[in-house]
């Protein structure tokens, strides 16, 4: 199998960080939607990344489906719970993580926009949303090792992939002392072979 993507993109990272966990061997293309060249449409009509072609040529998409698919494809290393109760938890802190690293490259696209286009509303807003997210990662993890259960699972994963990326196009928002216990646990996750290999590019 191939995963089309970049090593820039979180979404992406979150992917490539499964692959890594379950053991699963794939060819990275890179590929960015927004160059000229770009042949992402001709496997995902929304032109976005990630995709993962599978051996079959079925191609797959967005990020959570793929994820999805990877963990049912190896049985080394659950990180999606059988329980439908602890399921739902994971897929709904994910959903968080994601909405997150959403706002923030909606602010990051806007502040792209020449000076003058850019809306300071439009990127309050996204502000917003990334601020109550971090607040609620922080306040449902609490003093738990892990975001969900006992153990290490996509929870982990999503949270992280998020931080990082606001590490990368935010690093002046200073999250890490308003919030300590994420960044005790976004250090921990640091050290994990699947986050080490997988940071992205800074520029």
């Amino acid at each position: 199998m191939k995963l089309i993507a970049t090593p820039a993109s979180p979404y992406s990272r979150k992917v490539r960080i499964v692959l890594a966990e379950k053991r699963i061997d794939y060819d990275f293309v890179i590929d960015s939607p927004g160059e000229p060249a770009t042949h992402v449409p001709e496997f995902n009509p929304l032109g976005k990344i990630p995709v993962l072609v599978l051996d079959d040529d079925t191609t797959l998409y967005d990020s959570r489906v793929i994820v999805e698919y990877l963990d049912n494809a190896s049985p080394v290393g659950r990180l999606i719970p059988d329980d439908t109760r602890h399921r739902i938890q994971v897929r709904r802190w994910e959903a968080l993580a994601d909405g997150c690293t959403d706002a923030g490259v909606a602010i990051v696209m806007e502040k792209r926009r020449p000076a003058e286009k850019q809306s300071a509303e439009w990127i309050a807003r996204q502000q917003g949303k990334i601020d109550r997210a971090l607040q609620a990662m922080s306040e449902e993890l609490g003093s738990r090792t892990w975001c969900s259960g006992e153990s290490y699972n996509l929870s982990d994963i999503a949270v992280g992939c998020t931080l990082g990326f606001l590490d990368l196009r935010q690093p002046d928002l200073n999250w890490r002392k308003l919030y300590p216990n994420l960044s005790k646990l976004c250090e921990k996750l640091s050290q994990r072979g699947s986050f080490k290999d997988t940071v992205p590019p800074k520029s």
